[in-house]
């Protein structure tokens, strides 16, 4: 498939807007089984594994059901009996691997939530697919349940390509702030005086968004674009020594530790200091 053509597939399905009613029912359902605040959106997320859950899961059901296709194709009948286990685990794996995606496209607006409706309504078809083919080989009909297993690769395969549009084309999952290029000379932010204590302020350095703190006498600054969604981190809240995102509740330290998700990566600090009635930044030195 030319690359076009799959730029036209998936801007068709982003301008759909009959999605929409059966989508937001469904995220405010999500929302309520898996709140932002709460310890399982934090394990469904990876916030505890430094990157999205649901990716690596999703290797393990398409593992799972293309090693059974190929013993389905070639492994003749010593290979029936592995085939089948193969389908089984790929289905079991399937439920995690659901419930994390859910998760993550609960967050989505726009196209993007339009597009991960259908990538999850293939992901569900294919699942379902699967479990008659389970059924119908357990009964016996073994060329019913391997049709129905390659009918469920094939919808699978589909949907596994717009989860990648999905990650690759619009940076869901992505760090947002992998490709900040903070400068690496001391550089002027804005003047002192604008940074009364205990607030959050936001400036630009050429194109680098800092969100900045005066806090117990010393100066914080942090990339200002959440590495969850992108939000703006200087219109969210100071608590403490912490901030808190406005958009997901994703929780950094002022020296940007990662304390509470679901953003899986921490936030790019900087150094700062007072000079001359201007407040400078530049890199953090990672070696000192």
């Amino acid at each position: 498939m030319k690359p076009v053509v799959r730029e036209q597939i998936a801007a068709a399905l982003e301008r759909l807007g009959s999605l929409d009613p059966v989508a937001e029912p469904l995220q405010q359902a999500v929302r309520a089984a898996v709140p932002e605040d709460s310890g399982l959106k934090d394990v469904l997320s990876g916030t505890w594994l430094g990157h999205p859950l649901h990716p690596p899961l999703t290797d393990v059901v398409i593992g799972a059901w293309t090693s059974a296709l190929f013993l389905d194709a070639l492994g003749g009948e010593r290979g029936d009996d592995a085939a089948d286990r193969l389908v089984a685990l790929g289905v079991l794996a399937a439920l995690p691997t659901a419930a994390a995606g859910l998760s993550d496209w609960a967050e989505l607006r726009g196209g993007t939530r339009r597009v991960g409706l259908v990538h999850a309504a293939g992901n569900t078809s294919a699942l379902i697919l699967q479990g008659l083919s389970l059924a119908a080989r357990r009964r016996g009909d073994r060329r019913g349940g391997v049709a129905l297993s390659a009918l469920a690769f094939g919808v699978a395969s589909f949907s596994a390509w717009l989860g990648g549009h999905l990650s690759f084309a619009r940076g869901v999952g992505v760090n947002q702030t992998a490709f900040e290029d903070p400068p690496g000379d001391w550089t002027p932010v804005i003047a002192a005086s604008r940074l009364k204590a205990g607030r959050l302020v936001g400036a630009r350095v050429g194109g680098l968004g800092v969100v900045l703190v005066r806090k117990g006498g010393h100066v914080h600054a942090l990339a200002d674009r959440c590495s969850h969604r992108g939000c703006a981190l200087h219109e969210g809240t100071l608590d403490g020594d912490t901030i808190v995102c406005p958009c997901h509740g994703s929780t950094f330290g002022l020296d940007g530790s990662l304390l509470k998700g679901p953003a899986t990566s921490p936030q790019p600090s900087f150094e700062a200091r007072v000079r001359e009635g201007t407040i400078e930044i530049r890199q953090r030195d990672e070696a000192t």
